[in-house]
């Protein structure tokens, strides 16, 4: 569903990424780890065309995309939630939302959508400013669903979250990825979180994978290390 081959990038004159390789089935959670300052922030901009790559080739459902705009990248299935989440906090929950629907939907957010975070519902006519930061996470999850994704990229979700609204997320995008046959990337320093829903673990180092392994292989010590300061 999702590939990515020998892709490079960086600012200026600095070379961050390194000649990546990754490719990501269907309904497969991949997660991308690694410290501050490793390259996972840089990958997902080079991804959604907000930093241009240097060199590689991104493909969504076997579509070229390398040379799209960001929102053409949209439009082709790649959805991403920034580290931060990125809300617009003087907007109430609805607008949030209805930023990411297509132009067809007519401002109408589908049922299943607050379905998921039914919480979003409830507050859909609050600012999003004044939400916790569990609910604009989850805020950011569903404004990036809105826009029909194949692909979900996560930034940091887990970022300055209570530990009740992380195993919530999780459960989430465990259900996301059946209901609507969703691939999802997601990069994060925190172990548990991802032991929870990952498939795959990446470790990412200087800009390069150094660790690969399916989620019943994976050694929890060895990536515990990469990630310790």
């Amino acid at each position: 569903m999702f590939n990515v081959n020998k892709l490079s990038c960086g600012y200026g004159q600095s070379q961050i990424l390194h000649d990546l390789d990754l490719s990501v089935a269907r309904r497969e959670i991949v997660a991308v780890m690694g410290r501050n300052g490793m390259g996972k922030t840089t990958l997902f901009k080079s991804l959604m065309g907000i930093l241009p790559q240097w060199e590689g080739q991104i493909s969504v459902d076997g579509r070229e995309v390398s040379s799209l705009e960001t929102h053409e990248r949209v439009e082709h299935g790649i959805a991403y939630v920034p580290q931060g989440r990125m809300i617009f906090p003087g907007m109430t929950v609805l607008e949030n939302i209805q930023t990411g629907l297509p132009a067809s939907a007519r401002g109408q957010v589908p049922e299943d959508l607050y379905a998921l975070f039914p919480v979003l519902h409830d507050m859909r006519s609050r600012k999003g400013g004044n939400l916790s930061g569990g609910q604009q996470q989850q805020l950011a999850i569903a404004r990036a669903l809105a826009t029909q994704p194949k692909v979900l990229l996560l930034d940091e979700p887990t970022e300055g979250i209570q530990p009740s609204i992380i195993k919530d997320i999780a459960r989430t995008l465990k259900e996301i990825r059946h209901l609507r046959d969703l691939t999802i990337v997601v990069s994060e320093q925190v172990l548990s979180f991802t032991l929870e829903i990952a498939d795959r673990f990446l470790v990412i180092e200087k800009g390069r994978f150094v660790i690969e392994e399916t989620r019943d292989k994976v050694d929890e010590a060895t990536i515990s290390r990469y990630l310790s300061v």
